[in-house]
């Protein structure tokens, strides 16, 4: 079973930076695609960015691309999401996830998911 927890939200202002962190335990982490997506209040999760299980391969939502850079350390089983520039509209809770499937995108291709990190972002 695989278990991912993020960390590294937190409140900045608008045009700052976060760095969040998603580490796993359980299973095979170099096996899984990994995930962003994030949840702002009342509204549905949205993908955010994605890389593939060797790294070589990333998409991005075009709403944070140029923005966000998604990487992955296998060796330490985490990977983690660079967020610059941020924006009020980047508020949300942001969960990391592992698929089975390239360059997946919709939440149904993920298999596991974390509880999520909150971001604030303040104008």
């Amino acid at each position: 079973q695989v278990q991912l927890v993020e960390s590294g939200g937190g409140l900045v202002q608008a045009g700052g930076s976060l760095r969040l962190s998603c580490a796993r335990s359980g299973g095979t982490f170099s096996s899984y695609n990994m995930g962003w997506f994030r949840q702002a209040p009342g509204q549905e999760r949205e993908f955010v960015a994605a890389i593939n299980w060797s790294g070589g391969y990333t998409h991005y939502a075009d709403s944070v691309k140029g923005r966000f850079t998604i990487s992955r350390d296998v060796a330490k089983s985490s990977v983690y999401l660079q967020m610059n520039n941020l924006k009020p509209e980047d508020t949300a809770v942001y969960y990391c996830a592992a698929s089975r499937y390239y360059a997946a995108n919709r939440e149904s291709q993920y298999d596991y998911w974390g509880r999520g990190a909150q971001v604030t972002v303040s104008s």
